[in-house]
């Protein structure tokens, strides 16, 4: 994905799809995302994943995910010690008004 600015390109592209994650190039470095450290985009699909874009040149957005993340949370990941965690779905609590 290319998006400009000011008359500068400025790019972002998933490189490579894993079982253990992704790497992301943009701003000419290349990333790691692990699922362990962003389980948002395990199990999603490989459009949804490739379909980025980099915003003010440090703003990362997955539009199909609703996933935001800023290229400094990748840099500098002890700055940011908060994970996010996935959402399990399949509860094994009773549907409201329903005894146990």
């Amino acid at each position: 994905m290319k998006a400009l600015k000011r008359g500068k390109n400025i790019s972002v592209n998933v490189e490579n799809i894993t079982t253990f994650g992704l790497w992301l190039f943009a701003n000419g470095r290349e990333y790691f995302l692990s699922y362990k450290d962003y389980p948002c985009f395990k199990d999603q699909t490989l459009k949804a994943i490739q379909n980025v874009e980099l915003i003010h040149g440090y703003h990362l957005h997955w539009p199909d995910l609703d996933v935001d993340l800023e290229t400094d949370n990748l840099e500098n990941p002890e700055k940011y010690p908060l994970k996010s965690k996935p959402i399990k779905t399949g509860s094994s609590r009773n549907p409201v008004g329903r005894a146990a």
